[in-house]
């Protein structure tokens, strides 16, 4: 049984009071029995249109997948009863729901960024554009990983991004800056108590997975590397005194290994290619889905979820696994619609593993599954979206139009149009199935006109954070893996 490095319980219980005065998560929730198992998955920068996109593109229909069926229509292996929306915005910001459906423009302003989105999806407050796992004042805040480790749970980020990236590092490290990538990759290799960190970043290859000459050292160091590599780096994650190395993978072959059978205990997993996967890769990234080659050498999203399941399943006191779908943000910053299906392909191939292995391998009673974005990028919409006018007079009040998007069938990419290629403060969906999930109906924030009820993102953390508040510690102690204050 893991015993690992704690976090202080007064930090903890700070985070929770501090992210909504308002609000006591602990009555909202009715002190549900805690999940024993929790996965997160997070597309990030995937709007409501996003999803609808890849379920034209497979099914010539939404809604398509599984997760999004209907309350009425969810069975005991598929549909997902809890069906929301999720507000972004940043600390200082909020979200208006008329307002946002009376201007067209609304939603570009006071965006998020996935720094920000990701502290408060994971620690339960809001915080500035950039900093990542910190408050407002430059102080660590205590996260989901952290307290699940203390509870003595596996813990495992699975990105199809570089694994300093913002969401997969805010669940890990500590920084006043997203863009510190070598000291992020120093916490989570060298600090952090995670079992399992599978993403990109190689620093011996490119885009398109083939060596370089040059090494190019951004999203990882030397020293950090050729410890990594090396088989030497890793800190005492159970709490044991002696140091628990990584086993290091970056193989597609040794990923598609880690599937089945005898696993180690941690693995850190860098597939041979730079920044993303796929969506990165050479050729006319506006072409239709499909149409440019994949780079074969390495590991899909799926495989990787499915890796780190068979890691972090092997704990009886249970697991928490965020998984991202990274390039989805990325294709939506290009206005990359072609490179969109495949990624949210993808993504939707990792949660179906999941579903699987909640279905043979566990049950709903004791797992926790919920999708949700950290923010919309691109602005998608159907064609013919926008502020148009309503008459041909000049200076005359403008109608704003929001479009659905056109299906051509399964196989055909839709009809759809992009209006920004930065972020929007647009609600995002919210899916969630299993033990305790109805909790987050409880947390309603507001009611939106088009998308309904919604939470918000600092909700996800602390309705799991109350879930956990009366289960017992493994270890009390003080806050060793950060300082007290990120320093500027």
């Amino acid at each position: 049984m893991k015993t690992p490095k704690t976090i202080v319980w007064g930090l903890f219980c700070l985070c929770i009071a501090c992210a909504d005065a308002g609000k006591s998560h602990n009555a909202l929730i009715g002190f549900e029995r805690p999940p024993k198992n929790i996965i997160i998955f997070i597309a990030d920068g995937a709007g409501f249109n996003h999803f609808n996109s890849a379920d034209y593109y497979q099914c010539g229909r939404t809604p398509c997948q599984p997760y999004e069926s209907l309350p009425a229509e969810a069975s005991a292996k598929v549909g997902f009863p809890v069906r929301l929306a999720m507000s972004t915005y940043p600390a200082g910001g909020g979200y208006d729901a008329n307002a946002a459906w009376a201007d067209f423009d609304y939603v570009k302003k006071g965006c998020t960024d996935s720094a920000a989105a990701v502290t408060a999806m994971a620690a339960g407050i809001k915080t500035d554009n950039g900093a990542l796992g910190v408050d407002v004042n430059g102080n660590p805040v205590p996260n989901l990983v952290e307290r699940a480790e203390q509870l003595g749970k596996s813990t495992g980020v699975v990105t199809s991004a570089h694994f300093t990236d913002a969401t997969p590092a805010g669940f890990v490290a500590h920084n006043i800056s997203r863009n510190n990538y070598i000291e992020i990759a120093a916490q989570m290799v060298n600090q952090s108590a995670v079992d399992v960190v599978m993403g990109c970043g190689h620093p011996f290859y490119n885009a398109d997975g083939k060596p370089d000459k040059t090494p190019h050292y951004k999203y990882i160091d030397k020293s950090t590397w050729t410890g990594l590599a090396s088989g030497s780096a890793g800190s005492d994650a159970d709490g044991d005194g002696t140091p628990d190395h990584w086993t290091f993978v970056q193989t597609r072959n040794e990923f598609q290994k880690l599937m089945t059978g005898p696993t180690p205990k941690r693995v850190f997993g860098l597939a041979q290619v730079f920044t993303t996967l796929q969506e990165d890769r050479s050729g006319d990234a506006h072409s239709p889905p499909y149409k440019v080659p994949f780079t074969q050498t390495v590991p899909t999203l799926e495989e990787m979820t499915k890796a780190a399941l068979n890691v972090l399943d092997e704990d009886p006191d249970g697991f928490f696994l965020m998984v991202e779908g990274g390039a989805i943000d990325w294709t939506g910053h290009s206005n990359e619609s072609g490179r969109l299906i495949e990624e949210m392909d993808d993504f939707n191939k990792s949660i179906e593993a999941v579903i699987h292995w909640v279905n043979t391998n566990s049950n709903w009673d004791e797992t926790l599954v919920i999708i949700t974005a950290d923010h919309e990028t691109g602005y998608l919409t159907g064609p013919g979206s926008g502020p148009l006018p309503t008459g041909p007079a000049r200076g005359e009040l403008v109608e704003p139009v929001w479009n659905k998007l056109v299906g051509d069938g399964p196989g055909n990419l839709p009809t759809m149009e992009w209006h920004s290629k930065g972020h929007t403060n647009s609600l995002v969906p919210f899916f969630a199935k299993g033990q305790a999930a109805e909790s987050f109906e409880n947390t309603v924030d507001g009611l939106d006109p088009v998308h309904g009820p919604y939470i918000d993102n600092t909700d996800l953390a602390n309705v799991i954070f109350s879930l956990w508040s009366k289960s017992a510690h493994k270890k009390t102690g003080p806050l060793s893996h950060w300082p007290a204050k990120i320093q500027l």
